[in-house]
């Protein structure tokens, strides 16, 4: 800035103004600036410059994949917040880079980001990043940590699972199984507890109905429904509740390949709505959550949380039932 300063001949907090567009400058000082910086290629300091003004130049995010996507989406909400004001996002995807939770906090705070998005993939959170709450906030997507008092932004999980079950349970199905997520993950749970309280509106012991858990991806949709299949034909559940679509696909096609249609033979939900769901055939019946927006939510609640400005530092987002051709009455 001195550099810039001595050049067009002006103060340095004229050229602050400038950069800034903080301050009244004369148009001919403006020029003599803008001229200036052009011709020594002077590019602002943002790191310096976001510590001044109590505001992000760099932020993480942290996802567990990039195959879901949803991860993906919610990642390009943050992104899009991140550019509307000229904020760097470092994504770090630990399966990718296979490096322990522990070892990328250290690497994130290296590189001294101003703040970190985080999405668990395990329903916990090593100390190493909580650590990095103590110098720039870490704000939590899709998730909350027990334990851990830190902003969240979610989604209304419990309802929508609730509220798809009784879809499915309307439709005549008495005979029901679960393919849960992961049982540390407080999505899985919310999601599990919609599903019981639903059932248990039916008349049904929610006891009764057995969850296998997955892992939200495809693999452990198929695996869990090849389970299913294993016990006698005529105790088969009718409707198999999936806790994500990814597991969804995965279990319709264990079906396909064991001679089964859908909905016909068995009904399948999901829950997300990635954008592949409705492309599906049959078309599948899902819980729309809103990734992008959560992201994007995210994003902004932690940029105000490093302006110091007051804002709400939790949310609940609503989720739609995407009622769609994969349901339908049990077979007779």
């Amino acid at each position: 800035m001195k550099d810039v300063a001595e050049r067009a001949n002006v103060s340095v907090s004229t050229v602050s103004y400038v950069l800034n567009d903080s301050g009244p400058v004369a148009q001919d000082r403006r020029n003599r600036v803008l001229d200036a910086i052009r011709l020594l290629d002077y590019s602002p300091n943002e790191s310096a410059r976001s510590l001044k003004r109590r505001s992000a130049s760099t932020i993480a995010m942290v996802v567990p994949d990039l195959t879901n996507q949803f991860f993906a989406m919610v990642t390009e909400g943050v992104q899009r917040a991140a550019s509307a004001v000229n904020v760097l996002v470092v994504l770090v995807v630990p399966d990718a880079i296979e490096l322990p939770e522990e070892n990328y906090a250290k690497l994130l705070r290296s590189q001294r980001v101003d703040g970190v998005i985080y999405l668990s993939g395990t329903g916990s959170m090593p100390e190493s990043i909580y650590d990095l709450a103590k110098s720039g906030p870490v704000v939590l997507v899709d998730e909350q940590i027990p334990g851990r008092d830190l902003p969240a932004i979610v989604c209304d999980s419990r309802r929508g699972a609730r509220e798809v079950a009784t879809h499915v349970l309307d439709q005549g199905h008495r005979r029901i199984a679960v393919i849960g997520g992961p049982p540390a993950l407080w999505t899985a749970q919310q999601r599990l507890a919609g599903y019981r309280e639903a059932i248990a509106g039916a008349g049904i012991d929610p006891d009764s109905v057995p969850v296998h858990a997955g892992d939200y991806r495809q693999e452990s949709g198929r695996a869990a429904a090849t389970q299913i299949l294993s016990g006698p034909a005529g105790e088969r559940p009718t409707a198999l509740l999936c806790a994500n679509d990814l597991m969804a696909i995965g279990a319709i096609d264990c079906l396909r390949n064991n001679g089964l249609r859908v909905p016909e033979d068995m009904s399948v939900v999901g829950f997300d709505d990635l954008p592949i769901s409705a492309l599906l055939t049959p078309r599948l019946t899902s819980v729309r959550q809103p990734a992008h927006d959560m992201g994007f939510r995210a994003a902004n609640v932690l940029f105000n949380l490093l302006e110091g400005n007051d804002v709400d530092t939790s949310g609940t987002l609503p989720a739609i039932v995407k009622i769609r051709e994969s349901v339908g009455p049990p077979c007779r």
